[in-house]
């Protein structure tokens, strides 16, 4: 999950000079991905419908990467009492970090994630926030822990531990794990106004390759959040699903051929 700040065009425009500049010492890549629902953490972000996704990746010799992810989304219309409501309809996201590795095998990553949301936003909701991570990987195992401050700007600190795997499998099929739980202040305040609680999330499917292309293939559950289970009109529904994603990555190269 990552995302923009002010303005998708101006953010893109920013990376691009950044990368420009480095482009004989860094490498540059852009991913589209055209996936079955937007998944987050075991909630939809999109009501269950098609996601349209896309990035602009920066990555130097150091170890140094930005980003820029961006998704369409569909949170219903949020507002409150004496609020308008508001329309919230791209996710953009700004992503700065660093990796390295101690050895061959053992990895590591850290850096900072800023989600931000565009729409008919009349200046009343926001739901921005910063999202700060790291994570170690060993072989064909990761895993990471990611905590914001206020976790959609509701003055909340929140907590997300997952742990990930891909087992290669005949034909080069992988085998895609994933668990994932979400813990902290926030969600212990919907747990007190009943509206959710701390939950688990997994994820198992299948992974392959074809030219230019990868195909994703994954059951994901993350209905240990009852209060997102059965939501009017799948809004953030928690509900078990499967998910389906194809995606390819710029430049394209002879080798992928």
């Amino acid at each position: 999950m990552n995302r923009i700040l002010q303005s998708k065009l101006a953010g893109l425009g920013a990376l691009a000079l950044v990368a420009a500049s480095a482009t004989a010492r860094a490498d540059v890549s852009s991913t589209i991905t055209i996936a079955s629902d937007y998944d987050f953490r075991g909630i939809t972000q999109t009501a269950l419908d098609p996601a349209f996704q896309g990035s602009l990746d920066w990555e130097g010799e150091s170890g140094l990467y930005a980003g820029l992810w961006g998704s369409n989304i569909d949170f219903g219309q949020d507002g409150g009492e004496g609020v308008d409501p508001v329309d919230l309809n791209v996710e953009v996201d700004f992503i700065l970090g660093y990796a390295g590795s101690f050895t061959e095998d053992l990895g590591y990553d850290l850096g900072a994630t800023y989600y931000k949301y565009l729409g008919d936003d009349n200046g009343d909701v926001d739901f921005d926030y910063l999202e700060l991570y790291t994570g170690l990987s060993y072989k064909i195992i990761s895993g990471a822990v990611w905590y914001s401050p206020d976790y959609g700007n509701s003055g909340e600190t929140a907590w997300y531990t997952e742990l990930n795997a891909e087992i290669p499998l005949v034909w080069d099929v992988g085998l895609v794990l994933h668990a994932g739980y979400s813990f902290g202040d926030y969600w212990k305040a919907l747990r007190d106004e009943e509206l959710g609680d701390e939950y688990y999330d997994y994820a198992v499917g299948l992974a392959r390759s074809f030219g230019r292309f990868d195909f994703e293939v994954k059951y994901i559950d993350g209905s240990d959040l009852e209060a997102s289970d059965g939501t009017p009109d799948d809004i953030f529904s928690s509900e078990s699903k499967v998910y389906f994603a194809i995606s390819t990555t710029f430049p394209w190269t002879d080798a992928e051929e």
